[in-house]
């Protein structure tokens, strides 16, 4: 970690106390293709080759009333740039520029590598924490004031960037995500998830910009703000971009801008800004704004702050998240961490860890899920496997299957560390103990990542026998912690549960360990491995639920246990009726209603399991393919198409089990449901089961579907959406020519009509690009009169795809499967 942040500029550090406002500039983009901006044309270069006019654009905004001039630098990584030698004099020169136009503070101007991180790409974490290493460091040495992340989708990628800001240098760091219509970001992040996840990882201000307009933004930097200490900033588009005359245009004028963000302003947003379509007039605008705020007498602002927004609601929660979910216990309520991915007393998940399947484990955490954990526990401390290997390859697979945050669960501090770095949220760390050689280990890499921690309560003298031993380790701990800037509310404190069958006052010991424990630390939660406690016993279900109801009552607030027992998510719904976390005994109706002892039933419509996952030997092959593909789980899909072909015929087991499967994926997908790592994953386990019919019969009796090409269009480096797109159709059964990413037109309109190929996919994430589309559509015309096209990517939208002349607009790639469906008809389905 850098060294500790010192900030010298007395306003700065009175901007990020939360307690000055600070005002960013609008867009460079958009004012750069008013002023010409050539097709293909990197806007990085301008800074190189026409610094004056990159200058002129930042004094506008400063005239207009910006404080901080973010550099010409969006894309000025080496991926993007092509050489890495380049890197450092675009900074230099970008910095120059914004220093020259009179900023106050100048924000060197950090976006996405362009790529797709794995497991969903092919870019790794470290290749992506490089590329970002190499931009903080040329822009610290080109002398920049702080750090802008911007624009960020993926939160993997946020946190390389985040990570290499932080790890290089000592410069303030701004990060803001962009999200869409649906409150998400393309991977499925939720502004709390981004909130809660950046800020733990030490971000000075986090926000968001881009993508929609002030009205569409303006909640969503609501729902961050009740879940970080930090200030939020904002930076929203001027409104979708719509064409009028043939020319792009955003509509949000700068009155109607500061009037959405008006109620952010009220809500205490200080840190302000422009992107896409923005001017020197909406700056201009919004400096006014954040005046006429400033005057405000401060009881008035504090009795529109809470009109707006509760700012306490969750200071005190439990958090921990995911990629895509938060999980949050509010003081008093309880948890379930899943215990089954283990392999302590499991035979079977230790073979499967040392034969590398991970299809069982993910299978482990699917039927978890389902079953309502909450969180999952991750564990692969096996003495004969690369135990820090293996913890990266489950973290990196689970993302794919589940959207529950993980336990990351090790003796080993190489394999926390290495888990918990690529990890993409916050994640939990079990765990560290009272031992000096622990707390100095784990407790480091706990606070440099943001994690949250299980502190179990043992020293280098064991496991003590009373509770009050117990609670002295504890607060040994939760001391270390403070020291290390672990906020309390991130400390879980295990009381050890023993073995009644050979102590039968252990039991006593533990509960009156969690009441010392919760009475004398304020503000930490206690959490318990639960089926200890009954081992060596018969019918230890009856003893774990007991004993979970006594442990609730003392004060547990998370129970490690198996989500797959009955009796346990029994006890833990009845809980939560007692204590009132289920409002209204809703969930415990819903899940009960009609139930008797007579007639058992699984815990509730929302935590049951499919067949097919209580008991996959009594599901028939056709079942287990089927949800092998939504689940995700390409070798469960490919041993079942295999034993379906011994059957079947092929045509029978595409149309009727992999087809199907894929389209129940795509509505879910549709539905917000599912999201695009859970796509992707299942995608490639129907492609899976693709490949054994391909290699079990003959070319002619596998159909093919069509042919389609692909291409990312001239100028436009960025190819995430069309390796999506690309994926999926192959799995429906399509032939994709792929002409990769800044295709010239007509070499794409040639491949085109070289193979006759009926429909052709058009991608651009930029708008400065979209013209090449149009122009790669007109040869298309001209050319090739019989092909339809389809066209995507970040900034087109339907009246996009209308302007530039295209068959269909495709918001996923679900939807571009679908229009593929309709251009070839359906000869495969009937």
């Amino acid at each position: 970690m850098a060294n500790k942040l010192k900030i010298a500029d007395k306003h700065l550090a009175e901007v990020l106390a939360g307690r000055e406002s600070l005002l960013f500039d609008g867009a460079m983009g958009t004012q750069l293709q008013a002023a010409g901006l050539a097709v293909g044309e990197l806007p990085e270069l301008l800074c190189l080759e026409q610094p004056d006019l990159v200058q002129k654009i930042h004094q506008t905004y400063v005239e207009a009333g910006a404080e901080v001039v973010t550099t010409n630098t969006f894309g000025a990584n080496a991926y993007k740039l092509g050489d890495t030698a380049r890197v450092q004099d675009v900074f230099d020169a970008a910095v120059a520029c914004a220093r020259k136009a009179g900023a106050r503070y100048v924000a060197a101007d950090i976006g996405p590598t362009g790529a797709l991180l794995r497991p969903l790409g092919t870019l790794s974490f470290d290749e992506a924490y490089k590329l970002f290493a190499e931009e903080v460091c040329a822009a610290q040495a080109a002398g920049a004031d702080f750090f802008i992340i911007e624009t960020m989708a993926d939160l993997l990628e946020a946190k390389a960037a985040v990570l290499a800001c932080r790890e290089n240098s000592n410069l303030p760091v701004f990060c803001t995500m962009t999200f869409g219509e649906d409150g998400r970001t393309f991977l499925g992040t939720t502004p709390e998830v981004a909130a809660v996840t950046l800020a733990s990882l030490g971000v000075d201000v986090v926000g968001i910009n881009c993508s929609l307009g002030p009205d569409e933004v303006a909640p969503l930097v609501m729902r961050m703000l009740p879940w970080v200490e930090c200030p939020v900033m904002v930076q929203a588009n001027a409104g979708l971009p719509c064409v009028v005359d043939g020319v792009t245009t955003y509509p949000v004028g700068p009155k109607e801008y500061v009037q959405s963000l008006q109620p952010l302003a009220e809500a205490g947003v200080r840190i302000m800004g422009g992107c896409c379509g923005t001017t020197p007039a909406h700056i201009q605008a919004m400096r006014a704004l954040l005046n006429r705020r400033a005057s405000v007498e401060d009881e008035k602002n504090a009795d529109s702050l809470t009109e707006q927004v509760d700012l306490d609601a969750h200071r005190n929660d439990f958090r921990v998240t995911s990629a895509r979910e938060l999980f949050s216990l509010a003081p008093g309520s309880v948890g379930v961490i899943g215990e089954r991915i283990n392999p302590t007393g499991k035979r079977k998940l230790k073979e499967a860890l040392r034969s590398g399947n991970y299809d069982y484990v993910l299978g482990e955490a699917v039927a978890q899920e389902q079953a309502g954990a909450e969180v999952l526990d991750v564990n692969a401390g096996l003495p004969e496997i690369d135990e820090p290997a293996t913890m990266v390859q489950l973290v990196e697979r689970l993302q794919s299957v589940t959207s529950l945050p993980l336990q990351i669960d090790s003796a080993d501090p190489s394999a926390i560390e290495q888990a918990v770095r690529i990890y993409p949220g916050k994640p939990i760390v079990n765990s560290v103990n009272g031992k000096q050689e622990s707390l100095e280990t784990i407790l480091p890499i706990v606070a440099h990542y943001g994690c949250a921690v299980v502190g179990l309560t043992l020293d280098e003298a064991g496991i003590p026998n009373t509770a009050e031993e117990r609670l002295a380790i504890a607060q040994k701990i939760v001391d270390a912690c403070d020291r290390a800037g672990i906020p309390r509310r991130d400390v879980l404190i295990d009381c050890l549960t023993m073995a009644v069958s050979t102590d039968q006052k252990a039991a006593g010991v533990i509960l009156d360990a969690i009441r010392l424990v919760k009475k004398n630390i304020p503000g930490v939660r206690c959490v318990l491995g639960v089926s200890n406690v009954s081992f060596g016993l018969p019918f230890r279900e009856l003893i774990n639920a007991t004993f979970l109801s006594a442990a609730f009552a003392a004060g547990l607030d998370l129970a490690i246990m198996n989500p797959l027992s009955q009796r346990f998510m029994d006890a833990v719904a009845a809980w939560r009726v007692l204590n009132g976390q289920d409002v209204a005994a809703a969930d415990y109706i819903a899940h009960n209603a009609g139930r008797s002892d007579k007639k058992p039933v699984a815990a509730g419509a929302a935590n049951q399991q499919s067949d097919s996952t209580k008991s996959p030997e009594a599901a028939s092959a056709s079942e287990r393919a089927h949800t092998a593909v939504v689940e995700g789980r390409g070798d469960p899909c490919a041993q079942a198409v295999e034993e379906l072909l011994a059957s079947h015929e092929a045509l029978w087991v595409i149309n009727e089990v992999l087809i199907p499967a894929l389209d129940e994926v795509g509505d879910k997908f549709e539905k917000g449901t599912l999201f695009l790592p859970q796509l992707m994953a299942s995608a490639e386990a129907a492609k899976a089961g693709f490949e054994v019919v391909r290699s079990s019969v003959s070319a002619a009796d596998v159909p093919d579907k069509g042919e389609i090409a692909l291409c990312t269009v001239k100028g436009d480096i960025h190819d995430i959406g069309k390796n999506i797109v690309r994926m999926l159709l192959e799995n429906y059964g399509y032939y994709v020519r792929d002409l990769g990413r800044d295709v010239d037109p007509q070499a794409f309109v040639d491949e085109v009509v070289a193979h006759h190929i009926q429909l052709a996919g058009l991608s651009a994430l930029m708008t400065t690009t979209v013209p090449a589309m149009a122009e790669t559509i007109a040869l298309l015309r001209k050319q090739a009169p019989w092909c339809k096209v389809v066209v995507g990517g970040a900034v087109l939208n339907p009246e996009y795809a209308q302007m530039v002349g295209a068959d269909y607009y495709a918001k996923d790639a679900a939807e571009t499967a679908r229009i593929a469906e309709e251009v070839f008809g359906e000869q495969i389905h009937h």
